[in-house]
């Protein structure tokens, strides 16, 4: 006769006790994209505010002139105070002109700032449009745009500013902005069109050409937004170079006219007396510094906080 085998009792724990989660997916709760990424990294860098609070000085400033001085520009000019020092109400002193170094300073914002803006929306707006039609439709026509772009790469825009301005019978902000710009432009189609490359690889591209949208809406809509990053970037870093190359035309004497406050205009100005007033020369040479100093500082922070390699660096 066989023995019985034993009975073995199975504990099994409570459900409510179970404190081991088991396939749980985490769900992030904060919304996470390139720009709120880029956000979250900016915000925690005390660099970037510095640059931002002199950019946005320095953009009220050639907005509103007049807010930061009372005193005329030209027509207070008294060759009597010729490289005089300061005084009250003159705290940069005066020009061997007997101009007011300060108030010089803060007109020659307007100009200096107003045709960089200008020139950097001109490249910016001719770059995007080269590289995304360059990127987007290939073929014939992204060899003939590439071809142009190399054309327009090879030649700098100094010289082809120098070039235009001395043949051009008006000078004004918006020539001189025509000239930096329309020569300045490739660099940007390049990024733009390496950039185009990339995004129209996607899939929601593909999605919305099988619904039947056409090529030139489907670049519209949904390649260029997803392209634009790095441009926006570009655009921040040309603006300090295209406020330089005006100011480096106004300082050779093929930029804005000699009565336009410009920074370039008073640098060039007073270089001649650099050894007896230097004061007239380090005064507006410091405000084309920090000025440039502020939107490249901008424009670098914003590189590296767009890109998220450069983020998981730091």
């Amino acid at each position: 006769m066989s023995r019985p085998e034993p009975q073995h009792e199975h504990f099994v724990a409570p459900v409510d006790t179970t404190s081991i989660p088991v396939d749980v997916v985490r769900i992030e709760p904060k919304r996470s994209n390139l720009w709120l990424d880029a956000w979250r990294d900016l915000r925690s860098r005390p660099l970037f505010w510095i640059s931002v609070a002199f950019a946005l000085l320095i953009i009220l400033v050639a907005l509103f002139p007049w807010l930061f001085t009372s005193v005329p520009p030209n027509s207070g000019c008294q060759l009597a105070k010729s490289n005089a020092d300061p005084e009250s109400g003159h705290p940069l002193g005066f020009t061997r002109q007997g101009c007011d170094v300060y108030s010089r300073v803060i007109w020659g914002t307007r100009a200096s700032v107003m045709v960089g803006a200008l020139a950097t929306l001109i490249s910016t707006a001719i770059g995007i449009v080269m590289g995304a039609f360059a990127g987007f439709y290939g073929g014939w026509l992204d060899s003939l745009l590439s071809r142009i772009g190399d054309i327009f790469f090879t030649i700098p825009y100094i010289i082809a500013g120098v070039v235009v301005m001395s043949v051009m019978p008006v000078r004004n902000e918006f020539v001189l902005a025509f000239a930096i710009g329309g020569f300045a432009w490739a660099s940007t189609a390049r990024i733009m069109r390496a950039e185009v490359l990339r995004v129209k690889q996607s899939d929601f591209v593909m999605g919305a050409e099988a619904v039947g949208m056409s090529r030139f809406k489907t670049l519209l809509y949904h390649v260029l937004p997803n392209a634009m990053a790095p441009v926006i970037v570009v655009a921040t870093l040309s603006l300090g170079s295209a406020i330089v190359a005006e100011s480096v035309l106004s300082f050779l004497g093929v930029g804005l006219g000699g009565s336009t406050m410009s920074w370039g205009n008073d640098i060039s100005q007073a270089q001649t007396s650099i050894r007896t007033a230097p004061m007239a020369l380090f005064w507006p040479s410091l405000a084309l510094t920090i000025t440039v100093l502020a939107f490249i500082t901008l424009g670098e922070l914003l590189r590296d906080a767009v890109d998220p390699k450069a983020r998981a660096r730091r």
